[in-house]
């Protein structure tokens, strides 16, 4: 890759003629970028905020909020959606985390408790067929069609098909997206957005965004993606009922890659634990069914992206792909309230610092890398054990703005100018 030609200082470019002409380097052209986000409930977002925040801290020439192509799937679509929109990984650890809503201008705060809202539309839905099916059972086993179990079995579809609303997702994406300078509309990005998510009837992954299905407004295409099965009822889209995306692919970043990106960026919120890496760890079957099955669903997922990326690097060999996930052996990760405040703030902030301390260590490998599309790690930042990206205690109302300002002073100066720090890892 061709360097960039050094700019010349003002001095030289006042001495004029004085300096000898050189040959005119050509300009490489702009690297095209990739973000894939995968799914994972409330924890993913918080985690991807975290990891998105240190990488734009941590790598030069990086802007997350001009990528070529943004790729969704459930809770990554809610992260990938404000970036194609504008809001940058610390305007978002503002506003879900820190419950700030002036970091977005016309934001509406946002609490995951929202999501334990019971579905009482899908309840009043499935109260209302409750005498129809009774009374179509009870007439099947009077005419002797069958046996008393066979006859009522369609009582079955009295189960809701969720039980928690996913409305609130939806209601706070368009609120904040109808605000001057951002969109609900795909079509008006200035960057592509693809947000997955699988139609229930077929078990096709639909991709929101893309020719046929740009109209459908981002708030809603995020909330089909977002709607895990058996928690939150299907959303209905011209006659389609969707589901959560990952139902077919974790991360779905071939998409990225179909868009002809040179460098793609994975995140990966969820990976399975393993218990082993810790002397005296609880057995994981001791915490019950809740434990057992999350435990399953994460090594599922964790397989299909193993074997996605592995097959994306035969068929697309020179496209840089880098991969940022949790490391197996955080517990806290694992067995975390991500409804706590004071829960999502540690886990951010640790998203955070494990992203920090896993671009230091693999610094060199990850060097050449960048270099080929014009980026490179700011050491001296990586370095810099007082950076933190959450305050580690509240601020109180009267003083919060002022707090946040001062800090991101700080850490802009930091950043953007390279003050040398002491610090090291």
């Amino acid at each position: 890759m061709p360097k960039i030609a050094a700019t010349p200082s003002k001095s030289t470019r006042r001495a004029g003629a004085a300096a000898p002409r050189r040959a005119s380097r050509a300009t490489p052209p702009k690297p095209r970028i990739g973000l894939a986000l995968a799914g994972g409930g409330p924890l993913a977002a918080v985690y991807e905020i975290g990891a998105l925040a240190a990488l734009e801290e941590a790598v030069e020439g990086l802007d997350l909020n001009d990528a070529k192509i943004y790729v969704g799937v459930s809770a990554g679509g809610i992260i990938a959606a404000g970036l194609a929109n504008g809001v940058t990984p610390h305007q978002m650890c503002r506003l879900f985390i820190e419950s700030d809503v002036d970091a977005v201008d016309g934001a509406i705060l946002f609490k995951p408790e929202t999501l334990l809202r019971p579905a009482l539309k899908e309840f009043g839905k499935r109260m209302s067929a409750a005498p129809g099916l009774f009374a179509s059972g009870l007439f099947h086993y009077l005419s002797r069609r069958g046996t008393l179990a066979a006859s009522f079995e369609r009582l079955k579809e009295l189960l809701p098909a969720g039980f928690f609303s996913g409305d609130a997702i939806g209601d706070f994406l368009a609120a904040t997206f109808s605000q001057a300078g951002r969109s609900n509309d795909f079509r008006k990005l200035r960057r592509k957005l693809v947000i997955v998510a699988t139609d229930l009837d077929t078990g096709k992954a639909v991709r929101f965004g893309t020719p046929g299905w740009d109209k459908t407004p981002i708030s809603v295409a995020v909330q089909a993606s977002s709607a895990v099965p058996g928690l939150f009822p299907p959303v209905e889209v011209d006659g389609h009922h969707f589901v959560d995306g990952a139902l077919r692919k974790t991360m779905h970043a071939s998409i990225a890659l179909e868009e002809g990106v040179d460098l793609l960026l994975c995140v990966n919120p969820i990976v399975p634990y393993n218990a082993r890496f810790q002397e005296g760890a609880r057995k994981l079957a001791n915490g019950g069914l809740l434990d057992v099955l999350s435990q399953t669903l994460r090594s599922i997922l964790h397989s299909r992206l193993e074997t996605g990326l592995a097959s994306y690097q035969i068929s697309h060999p020179d496209v840089d792909i880098l991969l940022f996930q949790p490391s197996e052996d955080d517990a806290e990760l694992f067995f975390t309230n991500i409804f706590s405040y004071n829960n999502r703030r540690r886990m951010c902030e640790q998203a955070y610092q494990n992203t920090r301390l896993m671009l230091w260590e693999q610094r060199e490998k990850l060097a050449p890398k960048l270099a080929r599309h014009g980026m490179r790690l700011k050491l001296s930042v990586l370095s810099d054990t007082s950076l933190s990206l959450v305050s580690q205690k509240p601020a109180r109302k009267a003083t919060t703005r002022l707090d946040n300002v001062l800090n991101d002073l700080e850490r802009y100066l930091k950043v953007v100018h390279g003050h040398p720090t002491h610090g090291s890892f």
